[in-house]
């Protein structure tokens, strides 16, 4: 377990990311961090206005994420440390799973892409739905949230879409609504804490165009569009929570680094050498156990990293690495998300990726952002509320 230092002679918070002391004498920082996203249904309405006007132009033009493509190779030291016993919370609608050899990967149907705005472009990460008390989280990294290269607030017109694939939402689009992380990435981009939970509201599919009169046009709230005298809205429908969609992935904590792992992203971008095997258009997926070692990369302050051996590429950041997964059902439990990649052997390949360490704080923060109610931003008629 590790914190960066407080500056000397302050406690103030940066950019926004506020934790609240108690009154009284100075108190050491919270663990957490926590930040509003689209926080009422006006906001909310905006975001999918953005994401879906002219056909989904901007899911379509967005481009995979990465503020630190690395590719250095990383040392070898540090080390994780758990600050407790393990623990674990099971998957949605499921009994904890047994460990299955299986010939055919499954796809989980948990996993998608996160869509945001970041210094006016349209990027992407990989995410998973998690378990949480009202079916409405997801886990991805840190920096799929949080811009650590400006040190800002969360990303602008944050949504997940789970089974995302060229423009089309098959299970709806989820818009954020609060975003949780370790105090120290929120505020000192300490990678050994890349990772976040994001509640978010009900999903909202698009459910046919609809030809209206002038006034009802004006209205209207959401997508819509006229054409010399004819007027068009696009018709929207509440299509629940989240996890009572596509299920939600367990989570679990203080656990050892042997055990065996899937890890499952969206990896686009090429290799240093300019190769590019994957296209970002599918999910894919690793298996393997990760490494004793631990990995230390110093620009980013990572210490503490548990290291996979891999050739995923940028793009597959914040996919989820699940210990215990049952290609049956398709569940397993979160033990880390993809944070950094390495080029070990310096050939300009990426082999390695690598995760924060999940322990005993990665748990508390899970806990506070699982029992964090959202809501829905469909109306009845059709409409998404203002």
């Amino acid at each position: 377990m590790k914190h960066s230092l407080l500056p000397l002679g302050g406690a103030a918070l940066a950019t926004g990311l506020l934790a609240t002391c108690l009154a009284g004498t100075a108190q050491a920082a919270p663990d957490w961090a926590t930040d509003p996203m689209a926080t009422n249904n006006a906001s909310a309405v905006s975001v999918i206005d953005f994401w879906a006007a002219s056909n989904f132009a901007a899911l379509k033009g967005a481009t995979a994420y990465n503020p630190d493509p690395g590719g250095s190779r990383m040392k070898v030291g540090g080390g994780h440390s758990p600050d407790g016993r393990p623990g674990s919370v099971g998957p949605t609608g499921s009994e904890k799973p047994a460990a299955t050899r299986v010939k055919n990967v499954n796809l989980p149907r948990t996993i998608g892409k996160v869509f945001f705005v970041v210094n006016g472009q349209y990027r992407w990460c990989s995410a998973t739905a998690v378990q949480g008390k009202y079916r409405n989280l997801v886990a991805t990294a840190g920096h799929c949230v949080y811009d650590p290269a400006g040190n800002s607030d969360t990303l602008d017109k944050w949504v997940f879409v789970p089974g995302y694939y060229q423009g089309k939402a098959p299970w709806g689009i989820y818009v954020g609504k609060s975003a949780w992380t370790h105090y120290d990435f929120a505020n000192y981009e300490d990678y050994d804490k890349d990772y976040a939970f994001v509640t978010v509201y009900n999903g909202v599919a698009f459910d046919g165009v609809k030809q209206v009169t002038k006034s009802e046009y004006a209205g209207f709230t959401g997508p819509k569009w006229s054409r010399g005298s004819h007027y068009y809205i696009v018709l929207s429908k509440d299509v629940g929570r989240l996890g009572d969609n596509v299920g939600g992935q367990g989570f679990t904590w203080n656990q050892p680094t042997g055990k065996p792992v899937y890890v499952f992203g969206y990896p686009t971008a090429p290799h240093p050498d300019g190769d590019r095997p994957y296209s970002g258009v599918t999910p894919k997926y690793l298996y393997g156990k990760p490494s004793g070692k631990e990995y230390v990369a110093s620009a980013e302050k990572a210490e503490e990293h548990v290291g996979l051996k891999g050739a995923f590429t940028p793009g597959a950041d914040g996919g989820p690495w699940l210990t215990q997964y049952s290609s049956g059902r398709r569940l397993g439990y979160v033990n880390g998300v993809t944070s950094l990649f390495g080029d070990q052997d310096q050939n300009d390949r990426y082999d390695l990726i690598t995760s924060p360490y999940f322990d005993g704080e990665t748990a508390d923060i899970y806990r506070k952002a699982a029992n964090v109610w959202s809501g829905r931003i469909v109306g009845p008629k059709g409409e998404l509320y203002k």
